[in-house]
């Protein structure tokens, strides 16, 4: 993995956990776990997704990416969520 690439990665990672935190409330974790957060969710998005025959949008591959990551983190939040409950 180049630079270049770690650095977008990190980014998208970053923007993905924020704006999951946003969406469920009650998780701001800070910046380095909305990192982890927005890194996990788009390895869950890219597995769930594509089982469910959702694609991504070749038109705009970044923010599809920031799309797609924020919904895997968000679904990962909800499941952090459930399993602190149980």
């Amino acid at each position: 993995m180049t630079l270049t690439a770690l650095l977008i990665t990190l980014i998208i990672g970053a923007i993905a956990g924020w704006l999951a935190g946003v969406i469920v409330k009650g998780h701001g974790e800070g910046l380095l776990m909305n990192i982890v957060i927005g890194i996990l969710g788009a390895v869950i998005a890219g597995w769930l997704f594509p089982m469910l025959g959702i694609g991504m949008s070749a038109s705009a591959p970044i923010l599809g990416t920031i799309i797609f990551a924020t919904l895997g983190a968000v679904i990962l939040l909800v499941v952090l969520r459930l399993v602190k409950r149980a």
